[in-house]
């Protein structure tokens, strides 16, 4: 049987990675390091998936099992006899997993495997295949080289499914349930690839992935981020609740009009499509079932703020193609405002805007001339609000 290694058995690790490879032919072997995890994938040799939203659906994943992270060894057994890899691990792990790759690799060479591997990268990052081939390279020693670059395929991805965070009480009884929504398409950098691309039920390998790459930050990112930003000052705790108060819809259907009109300029999507990626964002936002919080969705609004984030880049994005970005703007002042007493960066923030005012605010964090036309647009929203 096929098998395909995935680093990290958590959220998409689980609740999308493995839902794919396992309906591709896949045995899958996660790669984690939670012993709770480790050890309940073992005995079941499957775990339960639950598809939320419209119709629930309850699958359940099999041809499963797991590997301890911290056995190099057997890891790179693993590896040496995979047919394709994949990480959900979080940036900060990516370091870990290159060296357990490495020592894979160097068991595929010294057992002369011809066939390519490629690692399909699911992480949060820019550039994330330069990112973990920088990793690599430090692990891997210069006589593997050659072998690594014609036989590694490092692949981009894009991950756009949401998973809710499970309640403790449901986790304490079954460590790996997991829930998510029916949205299951990956779309993945063709010239990433080595040697054949793999059949891989709802991955999409694109010539020019950065544009779908855009295309999550500047319309899913920025929507969901404009949602919890109005639905906080609202006083509602989930994103199911912003989405369907009708100023707030209407606004983020506008605001992401607005990113939509400048991404088709860029980078040639059709209209049509991108009217129908919009529809369909504002529905699963809509999904009850998910839970998702404000909190959640709102956490970290310094980083959110940032130069060429979410909000700040659509806006821009937005002007470069000659489109006034009124409703990101009141999006953006919304985010000023998150003020949730339980999240440490927004209190910084809070701090910021109170003792040195707006105009330091958008300086220091979004990098903008407060003078300049989206420094004022930002700023009138502010005084309207």
């Amino acid at each position: 049987m096929k098998k395909a290694v995935q680093f990290g058995a958590g959220n998409i690790g689980r609740g999308f990675l493995g839902q794919l490879f396992n309906q591709s032919g896949y045995e899958v072997v996660f790669i984690e390091v939670k012993e709770e995890l480790i050890g309940q994938l073992n005995r079941e040799h499957s775990y339960r998936l639950r598809i939320v939203g419209e119709k629930t659906e309850e699958l359940i994943i099999d041809k499963v099992r797991a590997v301890d992270g911290r056995d190099k060894v057997k890891v790179a057994e693993e590896i040496r006899e995979a047919e394709v890899m994949a990480t959900a691990v979080g940036v900060r792990n990516l370091s870990s997993v290159a060296s357990l790759v490495a020592e894979g690799m160097r068991q595929r060479a010294n057992f002369k495997v011809k066939e390519p591997i490629n690692l399909i990268i699911c992480e949060n990052v820019p550039n994330a295949s330069q990112v973990f081939r920088d990793y690599l390279l430090r692990e891997i020693e210069h006589e593997y080289r050659d072998y690594v670059d014609l036989h590694l395929g490092l692949v981009e991805s894009v991950v756009s499914r949401m998973v809710p965070i499970i309640p403790p009480e449901i986790r304490k009884k079954d460590p790996t349930f997991i829930m998510a929504e029916e949205y299951s398409i990956l779309p993945v950098d063709k010239k990433g690839f080595k040697g054949k691309i793999p059949e891989i039920k709802g991955m999409i390998p694109y010539e020019n992935l950065y544009a779908y790459e855009e295309q999550k930050l500047f319309i899913h990112n920025a929507g969901h981020a404009i949602c919890a930003y109005l639905g906080y000052l609202k006083g509602y705790r989930y994103i199911w609740q912003a989405i369907e108060d009708e100023e707030i819809r209407r606004i983020v259907r506008a605001a992401l009009e607005e990113s939509g009109a400048a991404l088709i300029r860029k980078h040639g999507f059709k209209p049509e499509e991108q009217r129908a990626h919009i529809e369909d964002l504002l529905r699963r936002f809509a999904n009850r079932a998910l839970n998702d919080s404000i909190a959640r969705v709102g956490r970290d609004p310094i980083r959110k703020l940032g130069p060429h984030e979410r909000l700040i880049g659509s806006a821009k994005l937005a002007y470069q193609y000659g489109i006034i970005p009124q409703n990101i703007a009141r999006g953006i002042a919304a985010a000023l405002l998150f003020d949730m007493e339980e999240d440490e960066e927004a209190r910084k923030l809070s701090q910021m805007r109170r003792k040195e005012g707006v105009d330091v605010v958008l300086k220091k964090i979004c990098q903008i001339d407060p003078e300049s036309h989206l420094g004022r647009l930002i700023k009138k929203n502010l005084n309207d609000k």
